[in-house]
């Protein structure tokens, strides 16, 4: 019999060692931490053919424990001191027999509790206690029987004449047995049992393999104390019940925006004016959201031409004054050009950045003089995209620099710092593009201002992704491009008036610098006001019954923005 020690750091790196020197059936005696990390001894196959033979020549020595448990026996035979444990010829501690008996006499023998102790390895035993774990905490969850307990009972050996273990199989197999019956506790009475058993209750979700604990001494293994020490596993029950209070919700929901939307129809029908006003909001393109906060603050009546000087005449005028107080213009402070400072125009792509930059050059350089404007470009995506606004510094005397990445527009800002104005052009991206965020990020300057340039001839849901992508709220002001192109100038009002953006100036052509405007409040309402939509466009009564039918209630974050209607 040889055997050897290895130490490792860890526990998996010593039984590599193990396998490697003895093989797979290496039998591991025992393992135990050291000051090089774990100290395991262990010994091949083989020595278990010497311990049995050891085992079967040996003369039976009485355990003092068992005699004492046994009064009736005649004599006990002197114990020979020779006769050592082999854990303690060997210097080791010896591994608990979990009140493994002999059949026939009760008399333990020390060889045959050394080939106990040695027939299975720890991590072996620990993966096959963990299995059974599993089975009787299924068992118990779901209320049947033990299977564990009933495969002991169904497969209990007859009492056998042998002295010894026959085979290293048959010593594993009586091990594992005797450990499980000394972990249970002492099962009751079938009767007992069905009149105590509690209530089945839903399977919890599996346990992990590293989640397992063994149970301790008086542990109550049931379902309700299953249910009591793992509060963080719902049952069935309970994800039963919050799948239906979700479902709850969304039909309350529901029925909520379909009343809504009904009780609003309704409204319409009894009152013609707020029926008209919404067919022509709805057809000029507007939100149904604004509209729907617009009508409800809309009277129920107008004078018409006997009405007073300052007060409207009727819907139309009304909702334009409405309007026009809720639009946030620059008209009332000083030009955009008058201003001064460092303005970075930013926008999607074909906007109409680099023209509009031209046309606010052109506008300063005529009033203060082109010695006081700086222009820089960070267009460097398209192909010549710089030269445009070059040829527009030549006309204006004003030389163009070009910056390639934040330290290069640092150094540029810097060496125009003396400069009244400075004009940053920079490339167009879409506001889904991942280069959006990087431009931003360039562009976070304390001295930089940023202007966002938006087409006004877009859909009313672009324009909301445009302004929500490039953070508007963040910038300076709004400039509206290409308003000569709208054929609806409303879906870019609505976006403003609900957001609380202020329009700085409006373009509407390609000269420079004729084509740079700033309008009123008023002046944008009413241009939006003008505009008629024409053949499949137009809108009947059927038509804003399903819009209001189909579209979600006005929304709180809506209702938070027009508070001033």
């Amino acid at each position: 019999m040889n055997v050897k020690r290895f130490t490792a750091r860890t526990s998996r790196e010593a039984m590599a060692l193990v396998r490697k020197a003895f093989g797979d059936d290496a039998v591991v005696l025992s393992n135990k931490p050291c000051a090089e990390g774990v100290e395991v001894l262990a010994m091949a196959p083989e020595g278990m053919s010497q311990i049995e033979r050891v085992a079967a020549t040996a003369p039976r020595v009485a355990s003092p424990g068992r005699l004492a448990a046994r009064p009736a026996a005649p004599s006990s035979p002197v114990i020979n001191p020779s006769a050592k444990s082999f854990a303690a010829r060997t210097g080791q501690r010896s591994e608990p027999s979990f009140g493994h008996n002999d059949p026939v006499s009760g008399f333990g023998n020390e060889v045959a509790d050394d080939v106990q102790t040695l027939a299975m390895s720890t991590l072996s035993f620990q993966d096959y206690v963990r299995e059974r774990v599993l089975k009787r905490r299924q068992a118990e969850l779901d209320g049947a029987p033990d299977p564990v307990y009933a495969q002991q009972q169904a497969e209990a050996p007859a009492p056998q004449d042998q002295p010894g273990v026959s085979s290293l199989n048959a010593v594993r197999q009586q091990r594992a047995q005797a450990a499980l019956q000394a972990m249970q506790p002492r099962r009751p009475e079938p009767a007992q049992t069905a009149a105590r058993r509690p209530l089945p209750v839903p399977p919890s979700p599996p346990v992990l393999r590293d989640e397992i604990r063994m149970p301790h001494a008086g542990r109550d293994l049931s379902a309700a104390g299953l249910a009591a020490e793992l509060p963080d596993l719902p049952g069935r029950g309970r994800r039963d019940q919050q799948d239906m209070m979700n479902e709850l919700r969304q039909v309350k929901g529901l029925i909520e925006e379909r009343f809504g939307a009904l009780a609003f129809m309704e409204k319409l029908q009894r009152q013609p004016i707020q029926a008209r006003l919404t067919q022509k909001l709805l057809e000029l393109g507007f939100s149904p959201a604004l509209v729907r906060k617009l009508v409800e603050g809309c009277p129920n009546e107008f004078k018409g031409a006997q009405a007073a000087k300052g007060e409207p005449a009727d819907e139309t005028q009304w909702a334009a004054n409405v309007l026009s107080r809720n639009l946030h213009t620059d008209e009332t402070g000083p030009a955009l050009e008058e201003q001064g400072g460092v303005f970075a125009l930013i926008g999607s792509t074909g906007v109409g950045k680099t023209t509009t930059t031209a046309k606010i050059a052109a506008a300063f350089a005529t009033r203060f003089g082109a010695a006081h404007l700086g222009l820089i470009t960070l267009d460097a995506y398209r192909v010549g995209a710089h030269e445009q606004l070059r040829a527009y510094g030549r006309i204006l005397g004003v030389p163009v620099h070009t910056a390639h990445d934040r330290a290069s527009l640092e150094d540029l800002l810097e060496l125009l710092s003396a400069k009244k104005m400075v004009l940053i052009d920079t490339a167009g991206m879409a506001q889904r593009d991942s280069r959006t965020q990087e431009l931003l990020d360039m562009l976070a300057h304390p001295s930089v201002r940023k202007i966002l340039v938006v087409n006004a001839a877009q859909q009313g849901e672009t324009i909301e992704d445009v302004t929500t992508a490039w953070r508007a709220k963040d910038c300076h002001g709004l400039v509206l491009s290409k308003i000569d192109e709208a054929v609806k100038l409303a879906p870019a009002l609505d976006t403003l008036i609900r957001h609380k953006l202020t329009v700085l100036g409006v373009t509407n052509g390609q000269r420079v610098p004729e084509d740079w405007h700033r309008l009123s409040a008023q002046a944008l309402v009413q241009r939006a006001l003008r505009s008629t939509a024409a053949g499949a466009w137009r809108m009947d009564s059927a038509d804003v019954n399903l819009i209001f039918a189909g579209g979600p209630a006005l929304g709180s974050s809506h209702t938070a923005a027009m508070g001033m209607f």
